[in-house]
């Protein structure tokens, strides 16, 4: 995996095969021009998902999305519509991606497709929905690769189960990623917080977070993610959002994605340092800002300096007020108008 931060997840899942449909073209082709737009648009990771409807799901799933948005009605008739990918396909679009020079990966949701992924996947992507399916956890935390996890619809017992399944496993490099299954989410349900929570409660592994947030115009979920410590962010990508259907209703386009990514950058131009000190740009703000003693009379050569004498004003070019106490009692050596801004040398 890439090091950058936050490492960014470009969620192509199936939308490509409603472009195809809509521009003409065969499925693998727009699935190509996706990961164009990926890399272009300076995305970290392209990724897929690897199912067949026979193995994810029983013929009689109810839909649990938004059904105005994507109208089929059974989890099966949706998985049927884009399940013709394999191995030879994924593999040519691994090949296609890292050509490219971003990172390669595909949710597998049965243990063949976490097989023949295994010398794919940069990384092992394990949805939400087999969080508690352990056995295929502990199947692909063997495999000796990183993995990151989303806990969406979770307890905290279960994001613990499943981490700890994990390592048993012998997985090093786990990541979590908050999410909230329901699509697309409210905002009013994100509960960006528990991105804290996660950082706290499981200190010994990354925390990121799966956007189901519909893209707001300044992309200010991802930034808000970030903010709150998420390493790791992954959100739906598509090429046009007004298409029907799967996940294009709460996806981000390439302009949304480059968008947060400027976010990104600029809050870590205005976070800058932890270590506190005076900055280059606050040198002369800080020499014309601060106070000096000045005279508040005219005073006279051997004349003792009172107390009454002084007054603190700026600018913080002479002597500071912290040393009051030191030049109250002391002879001027020269005479010294009212309103002299003292220094040592005076004195």
């Amino acid at each position: 995996m890439k090091t950058t931060k936050p490492y960014l997840i470009a969620e192509i899942g199936v939308n490509f095969y409603d472009t195809a449909k809509i521009m003409g073209i065969a499925p693998f082709e727009a699935a190509k021009l996706y990961i164009d737009k990926v890399a272009e648009a300076g995305i970290d990771c392209a990724k897929f998902q690897s199912y067949k409807a026979g193995t994810i799901v029983s013929k009689n799933s109810p839909a649990y999305w938004d059904t105005t948005k994507e109208p089929t009605k059974t989890q099966y008739e949706l998985f049927l519509k884009h399940d013709h990918f394999g191995e030879a396909e994924y593999q040519e679009l691994c090949s296609y991606t890292h050509s490219k020079g971003i990172d390669f990966t595909s949710t597998p949701f049965d243990y063949a497709s976490a097989d023949y992924l295994e010398h794919m996947v940069d990384f092992y992507k394990i949805s939400s929905s087999d969080l508690s399916n352990l056995p295929f956890i502990r199947h692909i935390g063997a495999k000796g690769k990183p993995v990151v996890l989303s806990v969406g619809a979770a307890y905290l017992s279960e994001v613990d189960e499943a981490i700890r399944t994990l390592k048993e496993a012998g997985c090093t490099d786990i990541t979590i990623l908050h999410c909230v299954l329901s699509y697309p989410t409210d905002p009013e349900n994100a509960n960006l917080r528990i991105i804290e929570t996660l950082k706290r409660i499981f200190p010994d592994v990354h925390v990121g977070f799966s956007d189901h947030v519909a893209p707001d115009e300044r992309m200010m979920t991802l930034a808000a993610a970030y903010m709150l410590g998420a390493e790791v962010i992954e959100k739906h990508f598509t090429l046009d959002k007004t298409l029907p259907g799967n996940d294009h209703y709460h996806a981000g386009d390439p302009e949304d994605f480059k968008k947060a990514i400027a976010n990104f950058k600029w809050i870590d131009t205005v976070l800058g340092s932890r270590e506190k000190s005076v900055l280059e740009c606050e040198k002369i703000p800080r020499r014309e800002a601060r106070r000096s003693l000045v005279l508040t009379r005219n005073v006279k050569a051997g004349e003792i300096i009172a107390k009454e004498d002084l007054m603190p004003k700026r600018p913080g070019t002479g002597i500071s007020p912290v040393y009051m106490d030191i030049v109250i009692g002391r002879k001027a050596v020269r005479d010294l108008d009212e309103d002299t801004i003292l220094t040592w040398d005076m004195l």
